[in-house]
């Protein structure tokens, strides 16, 4: 796989303007040997076609599909401008990220660090240091304390057995394996019962041992009973600050709500989108559908745009997952969280739509999918 080297990454640069910005970044990929010297032009004409910047301050800068053959070796370089370059549209961008590439290696990497840019706090982080080394820590998405790990990895369901302890033990193992507790944590979680909360739902967490931010779900096949208690879920929790709160915030409104039966169906991803989206409302209108993604070089840049101002154009809110992915919902008026997805040729996406005009984004979703989101199908 691509990686990120320290020497590709150039901290406490500065641009007059986005062209000098691009510039700048040309001449460092040719000088890395992964560009003829033409590849500017070819920047510069794909950013006349569609913005490349993404949000949170960051540029991804490349060639257009036509520019290929300028690519000699796939590369990236990292430029950081504490100052700010001017994207247009009111848009500052403090990251600019150019790259060239011949093929889809790189889309990992730029799934790692798109992915790490979710979080407003690494932006700012990003914007702020000095060091190359902190920037590629931060960009390829190094754990630290501070983050936050729940994906479908970390989800089991169908669990046949009507045992707490053995659902405590598969959560507490999942947490381990993940490197988010240390065996404190678990010895701690397996001697003391879980909290009740009530609808199925039962919390269990320690005092000690809790190395990064987690969250482990197991959910039993079928429903049993503790001491007269209704069994269904059993989430456990690593909790090193505030990150998890969201995801208690969404468990205690469907506590209040009494809604949680809503956890006793669907797949490890429908979990994740219930327990993380703070926005969701029981009574609007919900339309989920799900695509094969076949252009070829996946959803990069170019129909990722095209898609994510698609979706703009309906009253509805819309996550997507990438069910070849982590199973992390994004939100789909995004272009960097969509591009964050890593979505490769032949991946499979699902689309969860919510609000009044949920029906007719989903049928225009269909058609721009079917037509190559403004791709053709060699490109």
């Amino acid at each position: 796989m691509l990686q990120l080297a320290l020497n590709a990454i150039t901290p406490g640069a500065w641009a007059s303007d986005k062209k000098d910005a691009i510039r700048q970044v040309s001449i460092a990929l040719a000088a890395a040997g992964n560009v003829s010297g033409d590849y500017l032009e070819a920047m510069l004409e794909r950013e006349k076609q569609t913005s490349t910047y993404l949000g949170n301050g960051i540029a991804i800068p490349h060639g257009t599909i036509h520019s290929r053959h300028l690519v000699l070796q796939t590369g990236i370089q990292v430029f950081q401008f504490p100052h700010g370059v001017d994207w247009g549209e009111q848009q500052i961008a403090y990251i600019v990220i150019g790259i060239a590439a011949k093929s889809d290696e790189h889309l990992e990497l730029l799934r790692q660090i798109t992915h790490a840019l979710n979080d407003e706090s690494l932006a700012q982080k990003l914007k702020n240091t000095d060091s190359a080394k902190t920037l590629r820590s931060i960009l390829i998405g190094e754990k630290d304390s501070t983050s936050f790990s729940l994906d479908a990895s970390l989800i089991t369901t169908d669990i046949a057995s009507c045992n707490l302890i053995t659902l405590q033990a598969i959560n507490a193992g999942l947490l381990k394996q993940a490197g988010l507790v240390d065996n404190l944590f678990l010895s701690q979680i397996l001697s003391d019962p879980p909290l009740n909360l009530g609808q199925g739902i039962w919390l269990s967490e320690s005092s000690q041992g809790n190395l990064i931010n987690g969250i482990a779900i197991s959910r039993a096949m079928r429903p049993f009973d503790v001491q007269g208690d209704k069994v269904s879920l059993l989430i456990t929790i690593s909790i090193i600050d505030e990150k998890p709160l969201v995801v208690l915030s969404c468990l205690s409104r469907l506590l209040i709500n009494n809604e949680c039966d809503q956890l006793f169906h669907g797949d490890a991803y429908y979990i994740i989108e219930l327990l993380t989206n703070e926005t969701l409302d029981s009574q609007e209108l919900v339309v989920t559908k799900e695509f094969i993604i076949n252009n070829q070089h996946g959803l990069h840049a170019r129909p990722g745009a095209v898609l994510v101002n698609l979706i703009k154009g309906f009253n509805c809110k819309v996550s997507v997952i990438n069910l070849n992915g982590n199973g992390q919902p994004a939100n789909g008026r995004s272009l960097m969280k969509m591009v964050a997805l890593g979505v490769k040729r032949g991946h499979r996406l699902r689309f969860i739509a919510r609000g009044e005009e949920a029906q007719k984004m989903m049928l225009a979703v269909t058609e721009a999918i079917a037509n190559g989101l403004g791709e053709n199908k060699n490109e």
